[in-house]
């Protein structure tokens, strides 16, 4: 599903997207933001989504997305078979206009966009999003249900009584974005930001990287690679460097830099209008003719009165002595 309007320090084109999936027998449910609706977008939601509901279906039911299958025929694509062949489920259509065919995922739907996506701050990252709806969705596991062996019981405990089977490794798809290169050589992905060499800024770039794998590349848009980086975690809000980034960015700010002018050793400097009317005063000064000098009078008869006693004491001293 879209959600309009996001937040603008996101870098989305006018609406955030969100893969919603439901479990049909207890109704709980999860979703996954994510950058775009393409196929690889897709494969990585649902792994993260069968994740948060605890593992994997016998099946999967799909609306009849355009990356899943053909919107005309309801047949699934080429492309996404081996998808399904990984996960080993079976891949349901949902018919046209049948939405009482996924009423439990149309009222999850009406959830996020009613409840959740109209409270959040604009102020809040993509990964404070969606740990936010991660909140919500657990807070939504505590709903009373239907009742169960004369047991009235509620969404959460249903969805852990289902025989739901654990997850592969992810389906080895590959993530491709769009990015701008900033004005210090970084490219930012997932709440992280990753360095380029120097010389770039402003230009766009390609971010990939491989579902299970740690790593990802920055190429430009002709394909050459520019940096290949260990990825952080989602929403981490770490700078990554590489060594040869950062003495190449080093030497470039250095080239441009400089905190002194050179020294002119031998320059004339004549003195100007300022220098020499304040030599003039002087002078004026120290000629009695202008106003007095802030400086100290010193009186050598104050030196005098001080030292009559001393010289008396001395002289009084060599009589005693002679004597």
């Amino acid at each position: 599903m879209e959600l309009p309007d996001p937040p603008g320090h996101w870098g989305l084109d006018g609406a955030a997207h969100l893969l919603l999936g439901t479990l049909a027998h207890s109704s709980r449910w999860r979703g996954w933001l994510a950058d775009s609706e393409d196929q690889p977008h897709l494969i990585e939601g649902l792994h993260q989504v069968a994740t948060r509901l605890g593992g994997l279906t016998r099946g999967w039911r799909f609306d009849r997305m355009a990356t899943v299958c053909h919107p005309g025929s309801g047949r699934i694509t080429a492309s996404f078979g081996p998808v399904a062949v990984h996960y080993a489920v079976t891949v349901s259509i949902c018919p046209s206009r049948r939405a009482w065919r996924k009423g439990a995922v149309e009222k999850s739907a009406h959830t996020i966009a009613q409840r959740w996506w109209r409270t959040v701050p604009d102020t809040a990252t993509i990964a404070e999003a969606q740990a936010s709806l991660d909140r919500l969705c657990s807070k939504l596991d505590g709903r009373r249900r239907r009742m169960r062996d004369g047991v009235r019981t509620t969404v959460g405990e249903l969805a852990d009584a289902e025989p739901l089977r654990p997850l592969p490794a992810p389906f080895p798809a590959v993530i491709d974005v769009q990015r701008m290169i900033s004005d210090q050589a970084l490219v930012a992905f997932r709440g992280n930001k990753y360095s380029v060499p120097p010389g770039h800024a402003g230009q766009l770039v390609a971010v990939r990287h491989k579902l299970g794998t740690t790593t990802l590349d920055i190429l430009t848009a002709s394909g050459v690679l520019l940096a290949h980086h260990r990825r952080e975690p989602d929403g981490a809000g770490m700078i990554v460097r590489l060594d040869e980034h950062v003495t190449a960015l080093t030497r470039v700010v250095l080239a441009n830099f400089t905190d002194r002018e050179p020294c002119r050793r031998k320059t004339r400097r004549p003195p100007d209008q300022q220098a020499l009317a304040e030599a003039e005063r002087i002078r004026r000064v120290h000629a009695g003719l202008g106003e007095k000098a802030d400086h100290v009078v010193v009186d050598f008869a104050a030196y005098a009165e001080q030292a009559r006693p001393l010289r008396a004491t001395d002289a009084a001293g060599e009589q005693t002595g002679q004597q």
